[in-house]
């Protein structure tokens, strides 16, 4: 993946009487996310995909998320195999997702995995053992990487909270963080494939999986993993706490995890929740960068 995803739109000509609304968002500097990753982003959302397919996929998919409901209630565990859903997850991302939305998709592993361990790392006195998850291709889909991700969310917070609990420790600021586990320089991700297929963009993308993710899992581990989007919010508070401030709460758009929402967005939250990963990982790549550059002028 290089920058022409960035090219893209920095050598967009602007028209004033049909000014393009993806220029005017990738233009913006309110919102912190990494350039490059906010191109692709922004690029996806404005394919045809996006425009003619979401609209008529979604409904279908949403009404496929009811009837595997349904379907569960009688039969909670028939047909449920982790192994197979994620190769055929594997299949449809090689297959048919955008570029843009698999490098998009994989960069939430990867930022997830170093968000958690900086929380971990700046809590003097916890001892929490990580599984970080830190994909540059497509085959590690293969290895159930979507529902260990949920997994390691889960574990984190509660390994984390109980050791707070029990040592008596604080989540506050603290004065120098440490922010070794940010990648401040470009994730290696791989290019991905690039065939006349994979045209899906990646909310649509996500839209379609999720009956199929629903079907494949149990139904404990879908509304499991469909729950753990509100954690955006917990995570966010304890980052908050740690670098002193909550300016960026207000861009956590899955909130209160004790209020458990139904299954039927789940697709639309999920974009939701990469988007918090995005912007949380870009403050701290922005923190770095500072801290680094004021330990250099002294």
């Amino acid at each position: 993946m290089t920058d022409h995803h960035a090219r893209y739109f920095d050598e967009m000509a602007h028209d004033k009487n049909d000014p393009n609304p993806f220029l005017a968002v990738y233009l913006d500097q309110g919102i912190p996310f990494d350039q490059e990753a906010k191109a692709a982003y922004l690029k996806d959302c404005a394919s045809r995909s996006r425009q003619f397919i979401l609209p008529i996929l979604r409904p279908l998919a949403r009404l496929l998320i009811i009837v595997f409901q349904l379907y569960k209630i009688l039969l909670p565990k028939a047909f449920t195999s982790s192994k197979i859903l994620h190769r055929f997850l594997y299949w449809g991302m090689k297959q048919f997702i955008s570029p843009e939305a698999n490098y998009m998709i994989l960069r939430h592993f990867y930022l997830g995995s170093e968000i958690i361990q900086f929380i971990r790392d700046n809590v003097p006195g916890v001892d929490v053992q990580l599984n970080p998850l830190k994909p540059t291709n497509l085959e590690p889909v293969k290895d159930d990487l979507f529902l260990i991700h949920d997994l390691n969310l889960y574990n984190f917070i509660i390994n984390m909270n109980r050791e707070i609990r029990d040592k008596q420790l604080e989540v506050s600021k603290q004065d120098r963080l440490n922010l070794d586990a940010i990648t401040a320089t470009r994730i290696p991700i791989e290019p991905m494939p690039k065939r006349w297929t994979n045209k899906l963009d990646l909310l649509t993308a996500i839209e379609c999986f999720t009956p199929i993710y629903q079907l494949f899992l149990t139904d404990s581990d879908f509304w499991r993993a469909t729950n753990s989007l509100q954690l955006d919010e917990t995570i966010g508070i304890m980052a908050s706490r740690i670098i002193g401030s909550n300016d960026r709460l207000a861009l956590i758009n899955n909130k209160h995890p004790m209020v458990p929402l139904t299954t039927l967005r789940a697709g639309f939250r999920l974009v939701l929740h990469g988007l918090a990963t995005e912007q949380l990982h870009a403050l701290l790549v922005e923190l770095k960068e500072k801290q680094t550059s004021a330990s250099h002028a002294k």
